[in-house]
């Protein structure tokens, strides 16, 4: 089992240059109503479920380099474009690049409203991050919780159980500093009395967080495959 912190700080060395970080693609999606997405690379866990999974295994063999100004400046253009009013940051964990993360946040207009795709490992582990964050009125987070409890975090992800809970935390620091936030849960590997107990326990940072995201188990790639190789069980019973 690997510490989730520790591996950001050895992902960041490979895919963060400077202010520069490491993108593979810049695209349109059909997700919250049509919005322009970066997807980058790197990630500080490794969800055995996850669609980009080359990307988080081989974060040296993916990707090239951009600076603040070339990510915002493309997703606007995607905007414009399209007449979308967001844009995300997806693909991998965004939040390993902070300065660069931040300084994408400062050049995207107000009218625009972005959307941070995060698994909440670093927002957890630092508060300092959630009061950076809790600048940009244009933000809406949504934490991407893995399982339901300790065990099942680290069964899917192959980390610490400790992880599990810098999530949570990472919901309550973001509750506190006053930035919109919500939980979303993969919940195709968990019972229903797990899921019942954990938007309890959600619901103690905020009462608003009992009412969670389901996140839906596709099947990209060989995400089947490994998920057989793991012999996980999972249902699609949510889907």
């Amino acid at each position: 089992m690997y510490d989730p912190v520790k591996r950001a700080e050895d992902v960041a060395r490979i895919v963060c240059k400077g202010d520069q970080t490491k993108y593979y693609r810049f695209r349109s999606a059909r997700f919250y109503g049509g919005i322009a997405t970066a997807d980058c690379v790197g990630c500080c866990l490794r969800c055995i479920f996850c669609w980009s999974w080359q990307k988080v295994v081989r974060p040296d063999a993916y990707g090239r380099f951009y600076s603040p100004e070339a990510v915002a400046g493309k997703l606007v253009n995607i905007v414009r474009k399209k007449n979308f009013d967001r844009v995300r940051i997806s693909g991998n964990e965004p939040t390993i690049s902070r300065e660069h993360l931040l300084k994408v946040l400062e050049l995207i207009p107000g009218d625009i409203l972005f959307i941070l795709e995060t698994n909440g490992i670093l927002i957890g582990s630092d508060e300092s991050y959630a009061m950076d964050l809790a600048r940009f009125k244009n933000l809406y987070v949504r934490v991407s919780v893995k399982g339901t409890t300790e065990k099942e975090f680290s069964a899917l992800t192959g980390a610490k159980p400790e992880g599990f809970s810098l999530q949570v935390r990472a919901l309550e620091n973001l509750y506190r500093a006053g930035v919109e936030v919500r939980p979303a849960v993969m919940a195709s590997f968990s019972s229903m009395a797990n899921i019942r107990a954990l938007t309890k326990r959600l619901a103690t940072i905020a009462p608003m967080f009992e009412d969670v995201e389901i996140e839906e188990l596709v099947f990209y790639g060989d995400v089947e495959k490994r998920l057989k190789k793991a012999r996980l069980r999972y249902s699609t019973a949510y889907l």
